[in-house]
């Protein structure tokens, strides 16, 4: 599913058409009215991020609702554009796709089962199971099928929701494998700068962290790492992989030998990646469970984020293809003062003014600790990292009254069209890109430090290593003020407190809101606006 905040490139909307008129032309065949409409509708789906259209599901904008989908069948099996092996599109049990696309799905899904097949134990594990090794004490049936897993099979999956034990599962892992090959070359990565540091920060800082890109030394559109150059690992965890699209698994793929172990770790009611592919989901599929067999674990018992957030984020989970606000109007309307999630339906035509009083004070105090660091030292540098991390602010979309680009505006007016480093000191600033000359990655959050004016400087860190200082210059073009995020670009981001806007009239996907609420390490505050009488107490 795309971001609904972002904006499709111009040139995306020409794109349908476009194919429907010059692809019959180059395979020599007549221009088909209906598989015209099929083109126009998949170049539409790949633009929202889907890399396939459903032929048993609703008929999309793009096509005659009344030939729907019979017609289109129909005229697919008659079309050289949908047939073997040269045709541009690939029909499979119902999804029709784009064949480059199919083939490589394809060869990635098959690769990852491929892996999950059963090895031998390590040698010096005597092939004794998970008997002996350390820390099994206090994990469940569930959590020591994936320690044992990690020692027998070359591909691990673990999944599960918030606060069910994936990273104390991950520790035991890892320690397992260590106690077997006391040798083994360990690396931890995930999609995202923050996902990347959150996941330093819990297994104890002691292994290798990066994002995937800078692992796989990203070159702009290529990788340095690859079948030719392949990564020197033994065990490879990968967290936050519901962030993972197709294009960046085949690529991690490519890289890997064969005889290094693949943990996959991630939440599958999240939301999927902006990116076309979403992996985690396509391993969702029964047939695709059924063959990864033992190697494919879900952890279910629940270890914190008890209480409010918990219950909304379960209800959320079991109901992610209904109305999200249906699935969970019961509970909102049955919270007390004193639960961890709090819930305000308010009016849609102003941004809610216990929001923008929250933010303010937020403001003022990452302004008063930036005042008390120093650019290019470490003085202050953890508070200041440590106060971004306790309040985050999410909204659906960037345009709107609820959108982020009127959160701003009311925060920081005339300042926000101005360049970085004029804004105020404390300032939040997302970098928008993966810049690897830089150390930073798409979705890192840094702070101004030392401004306003030519003496500020942009702090990057997750609070646990070294800081990371960055003139604003640097960044001209690719990064914009944070004071709230698009869920997308939370992802992979837990703050102590977390703020939701979801106005009506937005994405209904459960999976949106699931997200947004599950970032909350103590509470949550859920606005909703009152144009639709289902957002009322």
């Amino acid at each position: 599913m795309r971001d609904p905040s972002h904006t499709p490139q111009p040139w995306l909307a020409a794109l349908g058409p476009s194919l429907a008129e010059a692809l019959p032309r180059l395979y020599g065949t007549a221009n088909d009215p209906l598989v015209g409409e099929l083109i126009n509708a998949l170049s539409a789906a790949l633009g929202r991020g889907d890399l396939e259209l459903d032929l048993n599901g609703p008929a999309p904008a793009e096509v005659s609702a009344a030939s729907w989908p019979e017609e289109h069948r129909n005229a697919l099996a008659n079309s050289p554009l949908c047939r073997d092996p040269d045709g541009p599109m690939a029909l499979e049990a119902g999804r029709l796709q784009w064949r480059r696309w199919q083939r490589q799905r394809q060869e990635v899904i098959e690769a990852l089962i491929a892996r999950a097949g059963s090895l031998e134990p390590p040698a010096s594990s005597g092939g004794a199971g998970t008997q002996g090794l350390p820390a099994l004490e206090g994990l469940d049936g569930r959590q020591r099928q994936a320690v044992a897993a990690v020692l027998s099979h070359g591909l691990v999956l673990l999944e599960g929701g918030p606060g069910t034990g994936k990273t104390s599962t991950v520790a035991t892992m890892i320690a397992a494998f260590r106690a077997v090959e006391p040798g083994g070359r360990l690396h931890l990565a995930a999609p995202t700068g923050k996902a990347a540091g959150r996941l330093r920060a819990a297994t104890g800082g002691t292994i290798p962290c990066t994002t995937l890109h800078r692992l796989l030394e990203s070159r702009g559109d290529r990788f340095g790492r690859h079948r030719g150059r392949p990564l020197e690992l033994d065990l490879l965890v990968v967290d936050e992989v519901s962030m993972l699209d197709l294009g960046l698994m085949a690529a991690l793929l490519e890289a890997l030998p064969t005889s290094c172990r693949l943990v996959l770790v991630g939440d599958p009611g999240q939301l999927p990646p902006i990116a076309p592919g979403a992996v985690l989901q396509e391993l969702q599929r029964p047939e695709h469970r059924g063959q990864l067999g033992a190697a494919a674990i879900t952890l279910t018992t629940t270890y914190r984020n008890a209480g409010a957030i918990a219950a909304v984020a379960s209800a959320l989970r079991q109901g992610l293809a209904t109305d999200p606000i249906a699935t969970i109007l019961p509970l909102l309307q049955a919270l007390e003062p004193t639960d961890n999630l709090q819930w305000r339906p308010c009016s849609p035509r102003t941004l809610p003014p216990e929001l923008l009083e929250r933010l303010r004070r937020h403001q003022a105090s990452l302004a008063g600790l930036a005042a008390h660091c120093r650019p290019g030292t470490d003085q202050g540098c953890h508070e200041l990292l440590a106060a971004r991390d306790r309040l985050l602010v999410m909204a659906p979309q960037r345009q709107g009254r609820w959108g982020l680009e009127a959160i701003h505006r009311t925060l920081l007016g005339e300042r926000l069209d101005g360049v970085l480093q004029d804004l105020p000191a404390g300032t939040p600033v997302l970098c928008r890109r993966n810049l690897p000359e830089l150390d930073l990655a798409n979705g890192d959050v840094g702070l101004l430090v030392g401004g306003p004016g030519p003496s500020a400087r942009l702090l990057f860190g997750d609070g646990s290593g070294e800081a990371t200082w960055i003139h604003p210059g640097q960044l001209a073009g690719a990064a914009e003020p944070a004071l709230a995020l698009t869920v997308h670009k939370a992802q992979g981001s837990e703050a102590e407190e977390v703020i939701v806007l979801l106005p009506s009239g937005g994405s209904q996907d459960g999976r949106l809101l699931y997200t947004a609420l599950t970032r909350a390490r103590q509470g949550a505050l859920l606005f909703t606006d009152t144009a639709s009488g289902a957002y009322e107490k």
